[in-house]
């Protein structure tokens, strides 16, 4: 063989190799293309009660998405995501999340009453869907009416619960009024926090529970200020709550006996009463300052693009997000019932560090915190004073059955 032959044969074999390395690389990124995409059925109050905190979640989730399509996707998928509003209803969120679920976003995310959260929950294996909970309480959603395509992320009313009977033990106060809205959840708030502190001796000298949407609590604040209640447990929802605490500040209840409460600071009851709650203790799900490395990396995000730190209800829904797409990689699949399988009992890297989701519930088994009202980069915020670890989390319910 001459050596021009031998030449043209080796730059033939080597433009044969070229050729198919390049192929190769060619059908791995179209493989990549070709998978399925990661569809969010983003559920939550545009309209009713609960219109300010859907808009906290809606604004959560979305931030999850972007960021995670910025760095290429989830397991190589592309996230996309369809929103409907629930209506703050049970049957509008059981309509609309029923029409996202068949037009295949059926990985379902964000309602804010546990009502709304208990309709879609009882759907899912009928829809073939999975609902991630990202702010309903209800001790149901994760005891009677546990699905196994249902997963709490965030706090349940036992778990508050729990910590409550810990933190009314540093209270200085002999004596307590309840103001706590007449429904469930406001009632076991109530009962709850009795029994907590009359099991220290303490006592609860006045119990008031206004219907949902009472809009006049001037005849609740006369009888809390005429009481010999030191302190008043506040246990209230939505824009009732901020109407209480507006109220309560303009007949100077707030000056005159202390306000602690069960979801009495959050964000955005803090944003729509001026400076009225500065100086609260109060529960919170979340705060800014909760020292984790992914929490640290999720704030400075979060700032960079909206020059402030989140909202309790942004953090919560972002971090429902980020549960999601953990549960896409493990799976290796979009299919809700392989997620979910595949979240259950795991270890999950969560904004409130490394926690586990509980298989005999599926809750995520979270810290929780007693914060108080102050300045965070110019406007009051909630800030931890106090954390309770998940060790204190009630076992799983025995009325679930998965």
């Amino acid at each position: 063989m001459t050596n021009n032959l031998r030449r043209s044969t080796r730059r033939a074999l080597i433009g044969t190799a070229i050729a198919t390395i390049v192929a190769s690389f060619g059908s791995t990124a179209a493989l990549a293309q070709q998978k399925e995409p990661v569809k969010i059925g983003l559920v939550s109050s545009q309209s009713g009660t609960y219109t300010q905190q859907g808009a906290e979640v809606i604004r959560g989730v979305q931030f999850a998405i972007e960021q995670a399509n910025a760095a290429g996707g989830v397991d190589g998928r592309k996230i996309e995501v369809s929103m409907a509003d629930d209506e703050g209803t049970p049957d509008a969120g059981r309509r609309v999340a029923e029409k996202l679920a068949r037009d295949g976003y059926n990985l379902l995310i964000g309602a804010i009453p546990s009502s709304v959260s208990l309709a879609i929950a009882q759907n899912l294996q009928r829809w073939d869907a999975a609902y991630f909970i990202v702010a309903s309480k209800s001790n149901k959603l994760t005891g009677d009416s546990c699905k196994p395509r249902s997963i709490r992320t965030s706090h349940s009313d036992a778990m508050d619960i729990a910590m409550i009977q810990e933190w009314a033990k540093t209270f200085p106060e002999k004596h307590f009024a309840i103001l706590a809205a007449d429904y469930v959840w406001g009632r076991d708030s109530g009962e709850a926090f009795t029994k907590a502190v009359t099991g220290q001796g303490k006592d609860v000298v006045l119990q008031l529970y206004p219907p949902v949407g009472t809009k006049d609590f001037a005849p609740y604040i006369a009888q809390l200020k005429a009481s010999n209640a030191q302190a008043i447990w506040v246990a209230e929802i939505g824009r009732d709550m901020i109407a209480f605490v507006k109220q309560a500040q303009e007949f100077g209840l707030i000056t005159q006996k202390r306000l602690i409460g069960h979801a009495l600071i959050m964000n955005f009851v803090i944003d729509a009463t001026g400076n009225a709650l500065a100086g609260v203790q109060g529960n919170t799900s979340y705060s800014a300052d909760i020292d984790t490395p992914e929490n640290k990396k999720f704030v400075a995000a979060w700032r960079a693009k909206f020059h402030r730190v989140p909202t309790d209800n942004e953090a919560q829904a972002y971090n429902g997000a980020e549960v999601i797409f953990q549960g896409v990689i493990k799976a290796k699949s979009v299919k809700p019932a392989e997620v979910t399988a595949a979240l259950r009992g795991a270890t999950l890297d969560t904004i409130y560090g490394n926690v586990n989701l509980r298989a005999a519930d599926n809750q995520l088994l979270l810290p929780n915190y007693v914060a108080r009202v102050k300045p965070v980069d110019g406007v009051l915020a909630p800030v931890v004073e106090q954390r309770y670890p998940p060790s204190i989390t009630p076992p799983a319910s025995p009325d679930c059955k998965m």
